[in-house]
């Protein structure tokens, strides 16, 4: 069994955390799906502190067998590395407000005050955990896995989709404009595009730090502000429309910084050349 997993680590990965986070969703919503009663939405809502589990347990699994204390020991270390160069912190921090902020103030300017930014401080708050625990998992140890066989941009669109659609059990609880209706695959679909187009960023941040706080750090600024700004009263029709503009803008922006970064590595690498050549 250990050598198997460790052949097929990122197989192993997703069958048990989609395994214990969507049986332990089930198991709090089974009495309303047995008796044919509608969810709750803050039952609804409670199924999202029991997802963690999946990931955070998955990845402590995936790396106590595949690679024993040493690989937890490595784990924890990529965890506390909080030292980075002050560019990696500014994309980390600015870069989901920043957006989020241009695309709202853009679009209820231009197409309807409803898209006016709210500002719920607390909202920051529902990112932590989801931040501090998902992490440990999807780029503690999964991410690894995946970028020992595919490029940065892969690694980042595989591990994307996965976390998008595991997120499928609270979609409709998620946003403002729940339940979605008729609107919901539309939202989901928006949605997977939007975590996708996070998870191509923290990858290139990861690649470039190898710190999973920094991850963990971005995560929790990405949800807290979704939930602090997100405005209220739009519809789901509306809400398909903000996420999608959101979406197809951070994947503009990290196209333009893997362009960015690619170049400096390729300017850095010319430049050694030129120096070893003069010597």
């Amino acid at each position: 069994m250990k050598t198997i997993i460790k052949r097929h680590p990122i197989l192993f990965y997703v069958l048990v955390t989609f395994a214990i986070s969507w049986l332990g969703a089930f198991i709090l919503i089974a009495p309303n799906l047995l008796s044919g009663r509608a969810i709750p939405k803050m039952k609804g809502l409670l199924m999202f502190p029991i997802l963690l589990f999946g990931p955070f347990l998955a990845g402590l699994m995936l790396e106590g067998i595949s690679r024993g204390k040493e690989g937890l020991k490595d784990l924890l270390m990529r965890m506390v590395n909080w030292r980075l160069p002050i560019r990696w912190y500014a994309i980390i921090l600015l870069v989901p407000p920043t957006l989020i902020m241009l695309v709202l103030l853009f679009l209820s300017n231009f197409l309807s005050p409803v898209f006016k930014p709210n500002f719920f401080p607390i909202g920051i708050l529902f990112g932590i955990p989801a931040g501090i625990f998902e992490e440990i998992g999807w780029t503690g140890c999964a991410l690894p896995k995946l970028l020992a066989q595919y490029s940065k941009a892969k690694a980042g669109i595989i591990l994307g989709v996965i976390w998008g659609i595991w997120h499928f059990p609270v979609i409709d609880f998620l946003g403002t404009a729940t339940p979605h209706g008729r609107y919901l695959f539309f939202f989901f679909l928006a949605f997977i595009l939007l975590l996708t187009a996070m998870r191509i960023l923290m990858t290139l941040v990861y690649t470039n730090t190898g710190s999973v706080f920094a991850i963990q750090i971005m995560h929790i600024v990405s949800t807290g502000c979704l939930v602090m700004f997100g405005p209220n009263g739009v519809s789901s029709k509306q809400e398909v429309q903000w996420y999608s503009i959101y979406a197809g803008i951070l994947f503009v922006f990290t196209f333009l910084a893997y362009t960015w970064t690619g170049q400096k590595k390729s300017l850095s690498a010319t430049e050694n050349m030129l120096n070893i050549t003069h010597r």
